[in-house]
């Protein structure tokens, strides 16, 4: 099935098998595949996990704590289920983004429609199908589709099938009251092994949407002092947007800058922590119904990537922390990254990270202060977490 829905050339599946031998295809066909639990983080700075857990459970959504991460909660994802495609006449295009969330069993929005016949009318039970023709779901049009290029926002859809099957977090009362933020696990562990803590100044590089940021506000329990950064003006607003739901504007500053020169633009700053996300390939994101990338892709991005730790290295604390994390697993941006760096930088040292729930690095000589996580071995997302403290 990967084949069909991957397109990668053949020096990006030789960088998965740098990671993976044999076992690569593996790895591939779980990318088409969502993971059994989808997690949310619990906003800990304004209800408890149990409050949220008793909320959803009372109105028959299973809900649970993670077992090592006390602000996680999982939902258990259903399926797969057939959707099979019947009336030519009532299908609706989704792309790529759209799609991969309804195939999970979320609502298909007006902005993620990218075809819809005139002959669909309010009302009418259509399937959704993705760019390639996949039959993804089906629901109830909530919309004349003569209508669609006239509207700006609004549910297009309204699922009533889909191929898995999970509750649809962000139109949970839960969600929209501020108490919950949809997350992967494997980034939940990003912020902590960042650890902040209160009165440190923590700076998030690469911030927007706004999730980690998140997560450090509440993890210092709102005693931290956070600045995040971020260039991108639409990603921005959402991360606003995201901040004022969550209710933790008045703990954070946000500015639009090019965390590659921070050490210039805002060279007053001397971080104790510092968390760099930076822009990657993403091919450890689950699941994908269709991607293409080619090898350049992996070396645009490692030698972009870089530059983000070079200048975070440059406005830490002596005996300040940088934690590094990306949700892609090409060694190219992972672990031959932070190698580059420590050479680079003879005042960056490793740190051992201490959790021990996924597996370590891979073919370097410093494999064991990694921490990785791959969709085919540990249900998760595909991503890495390294940790260095400036020690001069």
């Amino acid at each position: 099935m990967w084949a069909m829905l991957l397109d990668y050339d053949a020096s990006v599946i030789e960088a998965v098998k740098r990671v993976y031998g044999d076992l690569y295809k593996a790895f591939l066909d779980a990318l088409s595949r969502p993971g059994s639990r989808m997690y949310a983080r619990v906003n800990t700075l304004r209800v408890t996990v149990g409050e949220v857990i008793d909320s959803l459970r009372a109105r028959g959504i299973s809900a649970f704590q993670d077992e090592e991460l006390s602000e996680a909660i999982y939902f258990p994802v259903e399926g797969p289920f057939n959707i099979e495609l019947h009336n030519y006449d009532k299908v609706v295009v989704a792309d790529k983004y759209a799609a991969e969330s309804v195939y999970l069993g979320s609502n298909l929005y007006i902005p993620g429609v990218i075809r819809c016949p005139n002959t669909v009318r309010s009302g009418d039970e259509v399937t959704i199908v993705t760019v390639q023709g996949l039959p993804i779901a089906k629901g109830i049009s909530m919309i004349n589709c003569r209508d669609v290029k006239h509207l700006r926002k609004g549910i297009a859809v309204e699922v009533v099938r889909s191929i898995y099957r999970a509750p649809k977090i962000i139109e949970l009362p839960e969600y929209r009251a501020g108490l919950i933020y949809p997350q992967s696990l494997a980034a939940m562990y990003a912020v902590r092994v960042l650890d902040p803590r209160p009165k440190e100044l923590v700076v998030d590089t690469c911030a927007a949407p706004g999730g980690k940021t998140g997560h450090i506000i509440e993890y210092s329990m709102g005693e931290a002092f956070v600045i995040a950064f971020d260039y991108s003006k639409r990603r921005l607003e959402e991360m606003k947007s995201e901040i004022e739901r969550l209710k933790h504007t008045p703990f954070i500053e946000i500015w639009r800058a090019d965390s590659r020169y921070l050490h210039i633009d805002f060279s007053w700053i001397r971080a104790d922590k510092i968390i760099v996300d930076p822009p990657c390939t993403s091919l450890g994101v689950r699941p994908k119904l269709y991607d293409m990338k080619r090898y350049s892709d992996i070396v645009a991005a490692s030698k972009y990537q870089i530059q983000f730790l070079r200048s975070a290295s440059k406005i830490l604390k002596v005996g300040g922390i940088i934690v590094y994390s990306t949700c892609t697993i090409t060694i190219e941006e992972n672990e031959e990254i932070i190698e580059s760096i420590i050479k680079e930088d003879r005042c960056l040292k490793l740190v051992d990270i201490e959790f021990k729930r996924g597996s370590r690095g891979i073919l370097t000589p410093h494999s064991y202060a990694y921490m990785r996580f791959h969709p085919h071995i540990h249900d998760t997302t595909g991503y890495f977490i390294a940790k260095l403290m400036k020690t001069c």
